[in-house]
């Protein structure tokens, strides 16, 4: 077998044409002949170079409104035969089918046409069927073919003409079949995982053009990250964004989510280090930062309302890697974007896929996100004492900040701003020491402070200890068989509890 292959045929077949007359023109020079369909035919011939139609070389019209054009033993004959098999090369004589070496050839745009919002027949039809068995083909053949799978590898196809000419090695239409199956591969996941909605029947993924990362966790460690980020931010200014950046912005949108009023977060290591709700976002900010000066160094900023001066002139005052906004003021910006690393990101109003996956084993995890958020109707009373409003306030405000901490979490709020948490401890008990040691640390007073369980009280430690550091008020899920140990202490020291009968671990 010949390593290096000349191509005398092409089949073009293409939806988008932009960026094709320069390798159709380097090809017509190099000796190359065209079959061709439809309008991509007239597109050649339009450039002034000969090109044969499919249907002359089949003995078949275009049918059934285009379903069946390509799908045709004269057409896969000459992708499929093996050049160095004589059984081939005969059959090839006597059915008269001539070799193709190279398809130029993408699909339908499937996914742009679901993003569209268009019917669901109008979907159906732009699965391509004729597209993707060329590729298939074409790609199996690659000792012998060259197989270019969408508009993406154009370049690249242009780049090894003017390299080589029409001459192609073995390493060369191996990597065109290795693009090529990705262009199928990722074309089958998004059909099935329309079919599929959100129920997570499979997992199937898909995704092209990598977000290249400065590296991972850790700078030994190289990483990518696999979705479209640009859906959901657009980067005003600053520096590439890391891996550890990614995890902490997840984290910051997944808990600006839960509140409607204006509140400002900062996120450290992917937990909630201050967040306040209040009625203006120089307000908000101040007391978030309170919650925490010190982790703030190097945070993650988010909020769910429009950055002004005023607040910009404030925040850079302080040293972090990402601020997170749905707008930002003119002169704003100006203050923000003195920083030349600091990343700016605008957030977009984008849905998000309810279904998440994690890498695990020799395999993936796969869930349905915690969407679950409480409401006053949700909570109820465990005690003879009940929180007062301001209380119901913020053992909510605590319940939605305890949902985005790492387990086990406890966290501390009074008037809408988060005092301080406990995060990612084995024992509940350690994680409120450490929730009250550090509120006690930045001076805030915990009397008629509220208290958050990310999970049930099988003791009545806990809210002892919350008891002699003046919290009043608890709020916990519930469910343990020893939740009347801990009922029983508040009954009989004055705080009131509330269950809301939801767990919200996080892992």
């Amino acid at each position: 077998m010949a390593v290096t292959k000349r191509i005398k045929r092409a089949l073009v077949s293409v939806y988008h044409k932009d960026g094709l007359d320069e390798i159709l023109r380097k090809l017509h020079g190099e000796g190359v002949s065209f079959v061709s369909t439809g309008g991509t035919q007239k597109f050649i011939e339009e450039l002034g170079i000969p090109c044969d139609a499919v249907e002359d070389l089949t003995g078949y019209p275009s049918i059934l409104g285009g379903r069946v054009k390509t799908l045709h033993p004269k057409v896969f004959g000459g992708i499929l035969a093996r050049r160095e098999n004589e059984g081939d090369l005969a059959q090839l004589a006597e059915y008269e089918i001539p070799e193709i070496d190279l398809v130029i050839v993408d699909l339908y745009p499937f996914e742009e046409t679901v993003a569209s919002g268009a019917e669901a027949q109008a979907i159906i039809e732009k699965i391509d069927i004729g597209g993707i068995s060329l590729i298939r083909a074409a790609a199996k053949n690659f000792k012998d073919v060259v197989i270019v799978a969408s508009k993406a590898q154009y370049q690249p196809l242009m780049q090894l003409l003017e390299e080589k000419g029409a001459e192609t090695s073995i390493d060369d239409r191996r990597w065109f079949a290795k693009e090529a199956f990705a262009v199928s591969s990722g074309y089958d996941s998004a059909i099935f995982n329309y079919f599929d909605g959100c129920e997570g029947s499979y997992f199937r993924a898909g995704v092209d053009t990598p977000m290249h990362l400065r590296y991972g966790e850790n700078p030994h460690q190289a990483a990518k990250f696999y979705g479209k980020f640009t859906e959901m931010f657009d980067q005003l200014h600053g520096k590439e964004i890391s891996y550890n950046n990614l995890l902490d912005i997840d984290a910051a949108v997944n808990l600006i989510g839960e509140f409607d009023e204006l509140t400002f977060a900062i996120l450290k290591h992917n937990n909630a280090c201050g967040i306040a709700s209040r009625a203006n976002v120089v307000d908000a900010w101040k007391d978030a930062l309170a919650g925490d000066p010190v982790s703030a160094f190097g945070g993650i900023l988010i909020t769910n309302t429009t950055i002004n001066k005023e607040v910009a002139e404030e925040i850079n005052k302080i040293f972090f890697e990402v601020i997170i906004a749905p707008a930002y003021d003119a002169d704003a910006l100006e203050v923000l974007k003195q920083k030349k690393n600091r990343i700016i990101l605008v957030r977009k109003d984008c849905k998000t896929c309810p279904i998440q996956f994690r890498s695990l084993l020799n395999g993936v995890l796969m869930q349905e996100k915690d969407l679950s958020i409480q409401t006053a109707a949700d909570l109820e009373p465990m005690t003879e004492k009940q929180p007062a409003p301001q209380e119901v306030e913020d053992l909510l405000f605590a319940n939605k900040i305890v949902k985005h901490s790492k387990s086990n979490a406890i966290t501390l709020v009074k008037n809408k701003q988060l005092c301080a948490s406990g995060i990612g401890q084995t024992s509940r008990v350690d994680a409120l020491k450490q929730a009250i040691e550090k509120a006690k640390s930045f001076k805030f007073d915990l009397n008629g402070a509220v208290m958050a369980s990310d999970a049930f009280f099988p003791f009545g430690d806990c809210v002892e200890i919350a008891d002699n550091a003046g919290i009043t008020a608890v709020i916990q899920p519930g469910g343990s068989i020893n939740d009347k140990l801990s009922v029983e202490y508040c009954n009989e020291h004055g705080l009131s509890m509330v269950k809301t009968g939801i767990r919200h671990f996080k892992h």
